[in-house]
């Protein structure tokens, strides 16, 4: 059954992590405001005002709540999860504060699911403790996120598999401690069967990063990039280092990607009400031709599309993770690809609406604004282009569709006239309203 309540012991968490959020992790979006600060563990100034943060958040049992008790988390589930990431979204740091960052998040669960001991040690462990970062690398420069172009391959050679080709856009790749790589071991298999998963470690032989790539609010000729474009040049790591089975590289990376494309959704969520917080208050307290903006109808009405947008992607992503707690594993996937379609689109227009309402303010640099506006194209293309999901959404649609076994649609108004006709014949020349 479908509920709105949320426990009164969890909402006073809520509670607490809102405040927390805007007294302790905002100030850092300030302090430290390039893109891969939460990551630098080598930025020791950063790093000594974010571990006595980190240390309260477990005192309160609100570390890496993303994880099942046995690996040190509370174990909440989608929809708890949905409800706290609503409020860390509001600041870039606040996923770092609170262990729920991605990819780490991610990556962490696949270490859970398929590492060795050794790997659990090494790598699971110093990531849940958030002393290391990690990075997910599988996009390619010349293929995206399509896996039947993937090119970047593994074989065996004896006892260890050798590593060749590039990948595109490796999140915090010159931070990670390790990368998980999938890469093609099997190029005549069939498209979801060609990949496998490995663990490198960053300081592999052979691990080359070309260039850090930067965002669209970073600039050319600086090194604060965080997207690594890495050439694999025969990497060579133990044959253990594949995580799962070969040819699984695709169920692994999908046992990751579900739950954090609901995570990115909620964090979503937790701007847009940044954005549309940022726009009443301008509402009220800008004036322009004699009266505030917030008589104006124009202003009224991008006011009320703002709202009910968002309140509407919000439920679909609240439903979404309720499914995901409740019903069989993939039962969400096509709500899943419904809520990242919706999440591109509904933060572009609210974050658009409120630049606009601040006027050259909204346009300079000088409100989260900015940052957010900078943001607006990856959502569309991170975790899988919209357009991907959105054919998954049309077939799964379809595949409930049947044809139609006549000339006319099923629901044609002359066809169903006839039938009602026919159906209640005797009534109608009853009461003499037959035709």
């Amino acid at each position: 059954m479908w509920s709105f309540f949320t426990e009164p012991e969890f909402q006073t968490k809520l509670d607490w992590i809102k405040q927390f959020v805007k007294d302790e992790c905002e100030p850092l979006d300030l302090l430290f405001p390039h893109n891969g600060d939460p990551y630098d563990t080598g930025n020791a100034t950063a790093r000594a005002i974010l571990k006595p943060l980190q240390d309260e958040v477990k005192r309160q049992g609100l570390w890496a709540c993303h994880l099942d008790p046995h690996l040190g988390g509370p174990g909440y589930g989608q929809l708890k999860l949905a409800l706290m990431n609503e409020i860390l979204g509001r600041s870039y740091w606040a996923p770092t504060v609170f262990g729920t960052a991605a990819p780490d998040t991610g990556n962490s669960e696949i270490l859970a699911m398929f590492g060795t001991e050794e790997q659990k040690t090494r790598y699971l462990q110093p990531l849940l403790d958030g002393e290391i970062v990690s990075c997910f690398s599988m996009t390619e420069p010349h293929a995206g996120s399509d896996p039947r172009e993937f090119t970047c391959k593994a074989w065996r050679d004896g006892d260890e598999w050798v590593i060749e080709g590039e990948k595109w856009f490796s999140s915090n790749a010159r931070f990670a401690s390790f990368l998980i790589v999938m890469a093609v071991t099997d190029p005549e298999a069939s498209t979801y069967s060609r990949m496998s998963m490995f663990v490198v470690p960053a300081d592999a032989p052979g691990v080359n990063i070309l260039r850090n790539v930067g965002t669209l609010d970073e600039p050319l000729d600086t090194d604060h990039g965080t997207h690594g474009y890495i050439r694999y040049e025969k990497v060579r790591v133990p044959l253990d280092a594949m995580l799962g089975g070969p040819g699984e590289g695709f169920k692994v990376a999908q046992a990751r990607l579900g739950g954090g494309r609901i995570h990115h959704a909620m964090r979503t969520v937790g701007q847009c009400a940044r954005a549309i917080e940022m726009i009443t208050e301008r509402a009220v307290s800008r004036r322009t031709k004699g009266k505030l903006l917030s008589e104006h109808e124009f202003a009224q009405g991008m006011i009320a599309d703002s709202v009910i947008e968002l309140e509407q992607f919000r439920l679909m992503v609240l439903k979404t993770a309720w499914i995901i707690d409740t019903q069989p594993h993939g039962a969400a996937r096509t709500h899943i690809a419904m809520c990242k379609v919706a999440m591109a689109r509904v933060y572009h227009d609210i974050v658009q609406r409120a630049i606009q309402l601040h006027g050259s303010l909204g346009a300079s640099n000088e409100t989260p604004l900015a940052r957010m506006w900078a943001l607006v194209p990856s959502l569309a293309l991170a975790d899988g282009p919209t357009e991907v999901h959105k054919i998954q959404v049309a077939k799964a649609t379809l595949r409930n569709a049947q044809a139609t076994p006549g000339l006319f649609p099923t629901d044609h108004n002359v066809t169903r006239l006839k039938e009602a006709r026919r159906r209640f014949a005797d009534v109608l020349a009853t009461e003499g309203v037959a035709r």
